[in-house]
């Protein structure tokens, strides 16, 4: 299992057919990285019930995919072109359930 110290997670929808190559290209062109830096980088689909993981492990790369049968992951909204996730984030993204509640800040406006 390879555990990522760091995910970015390309904000821009892909193709799922595109491969190692592919993808890596896309990493050096559109986000400006190289795909061979320890990094992990995730992509999505159009539907957001798809992601392929791309990192590079110092000997080769792994390429891995993960799909949803039920709901869709939740990807951020962005002008940017990448967001970064921490691990814990990185977790609950994988499983389906909204990262974005780990940071969420009670209401002020809440009353009981």
């Amino acid at each position: 299992m390879i555990r990522p110290d760091q995910v970015w997670l390309a904000i821009e929808a892909v193709d799922m057919r595109m491969g190692i190559d592919g993808l890596s290209l896309k990493i050096q062109q559109a986000l400006g990285r190289s795909p061979c830096d320890g990094t992990a980088y995730a992509f999505r689909n159009r539907n957001g019930t798809r992601i392929k993981v791309l990192i590079w492990d110092g000997t080769g790369v792994w390429l891995c995919v993960r799909r949803l049968h039920q709901g869709r992951f939740t990807w951020p909204q962005s002008h940017d072109a990448t967001c970064t996730l921490s691990l814990a984030e990185w977790r609950w993204l994988t499983t389906g359930v909204d990262w974005r509640r780990l940071q969420a800040k009670p209401s002020a406006h809440w009353r009981v």
